[in-house]
């Protein structure tokens, strides 16, 4: 299909129905869930459930309403999860049940490969052999490349203002199996459940009343939100701005920066237009004009600004993890290593902390990383210093007693190096 995709840029597939509810994918797309993991939806089914009562059996089931028609989805279980450095806002994020995530996941098993021959170069989210750290490697070509006058863009809760009947449209022009169509449109059009701080459960119809938003933490989401973002990419190409401002995007999810080597206010102002006729709100409070090297912008949790090398004496264009990331972590190190100490033993605080290092390093491994992690290294040295002090009941800091060298060789505390060899990418 993929290859038919991107050989047939005009190519409208119209029997894909019967390719969702097969066995082979629905099984492949239950263990991608179940891999994935997840907490029960609103209708309290967990994977242990599903076992207990028979996997096979229940996948049975489902291919048999899917077949049949018969099958709807049930409502979202809506969650809010705080917003990283934004205290009192929140990211709403959407659990269905495992019952709908199999099954959309069994749609964009079938549907990614025809949709992914038509998404732009420029689009890095979700995709395969793709990942943030080509994004930022992107917007590091771009800016030692001389593309140095950036819009730093925003958009107002990408996710939940999608419109349906435009994204519909941009399904549609490849997709007219009707069966399909029905299924995505009836998975956008899903309730949401919500529980108040009493515990009573609300649902509202806003998605259908209002004919916009595509659940963040449904599996088909990603994806749909790919498929609507290339109508910006696309159209910024096919009205001629990419070439006649010179002005390049770089776009991962609802993230998105404009470089361009000139003054980048009309790149500003024509991507407002467009997002206007796209019916998207751009977050005027935090979309701005950055011109390097003077100023510095964030993007996927880096700052990309001025560097210095040690090595050379000489100053150059590049990323580093941004200051709140590396305070995020460090609340987290803090939050593992109190000041009166807990009862666990030390293998286990060592063993949280080095987790939360290991994955903060496998993500935060490109650009220049060397500043940021003497910053990482000292902090946990210090806290675990500290703990330890506090288990012990050792007065004084501990210096003596905890050197480095015993945290590391002895205890196992994991230490960030710029020269790491090997260690897997992460998304954003």
């Amino acid at each position: 299909m993929h290859a038919k995709a991107k050989g047939s840029p005009s190519y409208r597939f119209y029997a894909l129905h019967d390719k969702i509810y097969r066995k082979d994918i629905l099984t492949y797309a239950y263990h991608r869930c179940r891999l994935n993991g997840g907490v029960a939806g609103v209708d309290g089914v967990t994977f242990e459930m599903i076992k207990t009562h028979g996997e096979e059996q229940w996948l049975d089931e489902l291919a048999e309403e899917l077949r049949k028609g018969t099958y709807h989805p049930q409502p979202v279980r809506r969650v809010n999860i705080p917003k990283d450095g934004q205290p009192g806002k929140f990211r709403p994020l959407g659990i269905p049940c495992i019952r709908d995530r199999v099954a959309q996941m069994a749609a964009v098993v079938v549907l990614e490969p025809i949709f992914e021959a038509d998404l732009e170069p420029e689009q890095y989210a979700y995709r395969p052999e793709r990942s943030a750290h080509d994004a930022v490697e992107h917007v590091k070509q771009l800016i030692r490349s001389g593309f140095t006058e950036v819009v730093d863009a925003d958009l107002s809760g990408y996710f939940d203002s999608i419109p349906h009947a435009e994204l519909m449209k941009s399904v549609s022009r490849r997709i007219s199996d009707g069966r399909v169509l029905r299924l995505i449109k009836m998975w956008l059009e899903t309730a949401v459940e919500e529980t108040d701080e009493r515990g009573r459960k609300e649902r509202t119809t806003r998605n259908k009343d209002e004919g916009k938003g595509s659940p963040q933490g449904s599996p088909i989401s990603p994806l749909l939100s790919n498929i609507y973002m290339r109508r910006f990419i696309r159209g910024w190409k096919t009205q001629g701005y990419e070439k006649r401002l010179r002005a390049h995007i770089v776009n991962y999810a609802d993230d998105f920066v404009i470089c361009r080597r000139a003054d980048a206010d009309e790149a500003m102002a024509r991507m407002r237009t467009m997002m206007t006729k796209l019916k998207l709100t751009v977050n005027e409070t935090k979309t701005r004009l950055c011109s390097l090297p003077e100023g510095t912008f964030d993007f996927l949790g880096y700052t990309f600004g001025r560097s210095f090398s040690y090595r050379t004496r000489r100053a150059y264009l590049g990323a580093s993890p941004s200051r709140k990331k590396i305070a995020k972590l460090c609340d987290a190190i803090r939050e593992l290593t109190p000041r009166k100490g807990t009862g666990h033993d030390v293998e286990y605080v060592v063993g949280k902390l080095n987790q939360k290092l290991v994955g903060w390093a496998n993500y935060f491994s490109v650009g220049t990383v060397t500043k940021a992690y003497g910053v990482v290294n000292y902090h946990a040295a210090n806290r675990l210093r500290r703990w330890l002090c506090a288990k012990h009941k050792v007065r004084g800091p501990g210096y003596s007693r905890y050197p480095d060298a015993f945290l590391y060789a002895k205890l196992g505390l994991y230490q960030l190096r710029s020269k790491r060899p090997n260690l897997p990418n992460a998304s954003a």
